[in-house]
């Protein structure tokens, strides 16, 4: 698990907005989603290509979060990272680019649908009431990357609890469009995982002083396990 320290220039950077740390305590489960990010074989298993060690460490954590918001009323979904021919295409500067052709061979072939990489870790608690996205981005927002701003918008979602890996490159990609996209967004401090606290750190700080409120799990669970003021019906 992540050693957790939100910058303080960035919690100060907050308080200078606002009067208190948290934006959004007030959740209306009914209007939220748990969205899951890449919690996949590919990026959890020994030896895997884009394998992340402290992803395996969330896992209590994420299904904490999704325990807590499906028996408060709220949806949980399953983000895949996908890779196929258009998406080699179609992103090609990155795959071509800025990734060698050999890492790019290893990761089409381990996040291929159908391969063991694009498998969800059997860790996840999955129910059968959950929904499973696949993105071909790092951000699930990014025009034609995935269905799921069109999925929660037909579920009128307006709240986002964002877990998964890894915490600088596809949570904090997809927490940054949803804000734009006016979700109100809550980024789990202890619920997303990346390959060293040094970039853990900074991204939270990053996204706590400009795209979303970042809460522990605990803060979460405490959250969803309230009742719903008549502000926030």
């Amino acid at each position: 698990m992540h050693k957790i320290q939100i910058p303080q220039a960035a919690i100060d950077r907050v308080l200078s907005r606002r009067e208190t740390l948290h934006a959004f305590t007030e959740i209306d489960p009914s209007r939220t989603a748990h969205i899951v990010v890449d919690l996949q074989n590919g990026f959890m298993a020994p030896g895997q290509p884009a394998e992340i060690a402290a992803a395996r460490d969330i896992v209590p954590n994420v299904n904490r979060v999704s325990a807590a918001l499906r028996a408060a009323g709220g949806l949980v979904v399953y983000i895949q990272n996908t890779i196929d021919e258009n998406s080699l295409e179609s992103w090609s500067n990155w795959f071509s680019g800025l990734s060698s052709k050999a890492r790019a061979d290893r990761m089409a072939a381990a996040f291929a649908e159908g391969a063991f990489g694009h498998s969800l870790w059997p860790e996840l608690e999955v129910l059968p009431g959950d929904l499973k996205v696949k993105k071909t981005r790092f951000g699930a927002f990014v025009p034609g990357s995935s269905d799921l701003h069109r999925i929660l918008q037909e579920r009128n979602i307006d709240t986002l609890i964002i877990t998964g890996t890894a915490t600088n490159v596809c949570c904090e990609s997809t927490a940054r469009d949803a804000m734009m996209m006016n979700y109100k967004v809550i980024f789990v401090s202890d619920g997303t995982a990346t390959h060293n606290d040094e970039e853990h750190n900074a991204s939270l700080g990053i996204i706590l002083s400009h795209f979303a409120d970042v809460m522990t799990t605990d803060e979460v669970v405490t959250c969803l396990s309230r009742p719903i003021s008549q502000a926030a019906e």
